[in-house]
């Protein structure tokens, strides 16, 4: 499995993408390999395990739940994986076939507390919530604290606050932007690959970007020299996200300026978009996926400019603290701090 592996991301190198996640028959693989790993691979193993096996509903997620409820449970092992790692790495699925389990935990007086800090953090637990409820209303602490995170929204608040100040780095592209040009239709076929589908962005010629391979391989020099800067990149345009409403889109653009997510494979989220104008369903797609999205004047963003906005302030500044542009929020919707919030789940 190991060199099969190995040899696919060889490949996968080769075209300047990360491999694929792993599929199911990989996975089951990998679970026989950490039962009784090779000498000097545990790492490499663990990584796999963590990081490398789509979240959520995946059959190749099946594959790794079921082996790690197995640790928890007493009817598997591995050496490098204890019970209290296997419910850290079932956390980090973020819903789906990990939460069964998760919950089931909370009656588990030596792994209960574990169980429960992962739950505060996972939100896609569906009808699962009436499980967890239910322990909770019979007395139990651990359930009890997990239904007050919920309500407190912890899985919200716990994240970083937006900076008061962000420098950033320019990746400006003039003239209209639309969703083909960052998800071409013609690729279509790549889209669930995401790292893949994103060579395609900018495929054409237009002005101020050189495609690699004009028609099939967008500025990847480009995008690589402003990727490889020390400070975040600003993706900015004179128009942004026309046409079509394409999560493929987003997808495209956060590949090579957004951030990786932990236990989620070849994608990302995080961000920052500034357009002079910005289509409505992109503004809300790419604040979806994390991303901060600002509609300002653009006129004096140049190509590799080094730029700082305050986000609070609704201002671009240039590096020497000039106003370059000011905007204003989008959404007149009140903070969530201002808000008191029932505590009775019924209501």
């Amino acid at each position: 499995m190991l060199e099969a592996y190995r040899a696919h991301v060889s490949e996968r190198a080769e075209l300047g993408v990360p491999p694929k996640p792993l599929d199911p028959v990989m996975t089951a693989d990998l679970v026989e390999l950490l039962k009784s790993p090779p000498a000097g691979e545990e790492e490499f193993l663990l990584d796999l395990i963590a990081n490398r096996i789509p979240p959520g509903v995946d059959e190749a997620a099946y594959v790794k739940a079921g082996f790690l409820s197995a640790i928890v449970l007493g009817e598997a092992s591995s050496p490098i994986i204890d019970a209290e790692a296997a419910v850290v790495l079932l956390g980090n699925m973020h819903g789906g076939y990990n939460v069964a389990t998760l919950v089931g935990l909370l009656d588990n007086p030596a792994l209960s507390a574990q169980a429960a800090e992962q739950l505060k953090t996972t939100i896609l637990v569906f009808d699962a919530f009436h499980d967890v409820a239910t322990k909770a209303d019979a007395g139990n602490a651990d359930a009890k604290g997990v239904m007050q995170s919920w309500a407190d929204a912890e899985w919200f608040t716990s994240n970083d606050a937006v900076p008061e100040s962000i420098k950033a780095i320019v990746f400006k592209v003039t003239g209209e932007t639309n969703t083909d040009d960052l998800s071409p239709a013609q690729d279509a076929w790549s889209r669930p690959d995401i790292p893949l589908h994103a060579r395609a962005m900018y495929k054409m010629t237009r002005d101020g970007l050189t495609p690699e391979d004009h028609g099939n391989i967008g500025p990847m020099k480009q995008i690589e020299e402003m990727s490889n800067h020390e400070l975040p990149v600003a993706f900015v345009g004179d128009v942004m996200g026309t046409g079509s409403s394409r999560k493929s889109a987003t997808n495209s653009v956060l590949w090579y300026f957004g951030e990786d997510m932990p236990g989620v494979p070849n994608k990302r989220s995080g961000g920052i978009c500034i357009g002079g104008n910005v289509a409505p369903i992109f503004f809300n797609t790419m604040e979806d996926a994390g991303a901060l999205v600002f509609e300002a004047p653009v006129d004096k963003l140049g190509f590799g400019d080094i730029i700082e906005i305050r986000p609070y302030d609704g201002k671009i500044l240039s590096e020497s603290g000039e106003v370059l542009s000011e905007f204003e929020h989008k959404s007149e919707a009140v903070s969530y701090t201002h808000l008191t919030l029932p505590t009775n789940r019924e209501v």
